[in-house]
């Protein structure tokens, strides 16, 4: 009886879960306006947002499918499609996205840098309408090879005003989401929706160990760069402390001393030149 009445519980518990866990992606799918898989087909993801096919095909820049020969980090196996296609241009480019009800909105950029194997090989901005939300991105620096990583921008529409990281201007019912050229290589993006919401109703990429611990690595440089007892303490002996654990952004460069002894021979040669000289000294005495 005990066993029966276990597992009916826990069949009852897993279908509540099950119409929780629909009742959410169904809310989702409800405030998500616009989404398009860039430089890929149309997919409806895990959350059950729906992806249009890039409405830029044959028009603007170049599509590439070069990441579906590997497996990206922090993204579902359903969903890595969206990480492994993209769309690159040789000057900026954009995507215009319809916006008419006024309310607060998210805006989610996904990218994975599929080709480059070290940081400053690809630098771009990312601009909404004539706000610049993203400065200097380069995918590898913040995440490293074949690894899932987001940009999230909040902003609202009131009263004909697009609001965004402080700034205002007017808004004409169409968000422009512009991938801007900089000084390395092409921008890119993988693919991007705009939702209803706010911050806490973007849905997560799966943890990722060097990001977690760079982020402990900034919390306590903060707290060496202010002791204790409220002293602050000298930046050099903060970024020494916080340099231990830090994640390396590229190939580590090969020290060019790592292999050159002359320093250590120097004092050898100096002691044989005295040394010598004075056997041959004391030899003709």
């Amino acid at each position: 009886m005990r066993r029966a009445a276990a597992a009916g519980s826990g069949m009852l518990l897993a279908a509540l879960l099950s119409l929780l866990n629909g009742a959410c992606r169904a809310d989702l799918t409800e405030r998500v306006v616009w989404a398009v898989n860039a430089g890929g087909e149309a997919h409806t993801d895990t959350h059950g947002i729906q992806y249009k096919k890039d409405p830029l095909e044959g028009k603007v820049g170049k599509a590439s499918d070069y990441g579906v020969r590997l497996p990206i980090l922090r993204s579902s196996p359903e969903d890595q499609i969206l990480y492994q296609t993209e769309r690159y241009n040789e000057d900026s480019f954009g995507y215009e996205v319809p916006i008419r009800e006024e309310g607060d909105y998210i805006l989610v950029m996904k990218f994975a840098e599929v080709y480059f194997a070290q940081s400053q090989q690809k630098v771009f901005d990312i601009r909404l309408n004539s706000h610049v939300v993203v400065k200097d991105l380069d995918i590898f620096e913040r995440v490293g090879h074949s690894t899932a990583h987001d940009e999230i921008v909040a902003f609202s529409i009131k009263r004909g005003k697009l609001s965004v990281q402080g700034e205002v201007s007017t808004f004409n019912a169409k968000l422009t989401v512009e991938f801007v050229k900089s000084y390395y290589d092409n921008p890119k993006v993988c693919a991007l929706y705009v939702m209803k919401g706010t911050l806490e109703d973007v849905p997560k990429l799966q943890p990722h160990p060097g990001l977690e611990k760079r982020e402990l690595e900034d919390l306590d440089e903060e707290e060496l760069e202010v002791g204790e007892d409220g002293s602050r303490k000298s930046g050099a002996a903060a970024g020494a402390a916080a340099s231990k654990n830090r994640v390396q952004s590229g190939p580590r460069t090969p020290n060019p001393y790592a292999a050159d002894n002359s320093s250590l021979m120097f004092p050898i040669l100096v002691a044989f030149g005295v040394f010598i000289p004075t056997l041959f000294c004391l030899c003709r005495l």
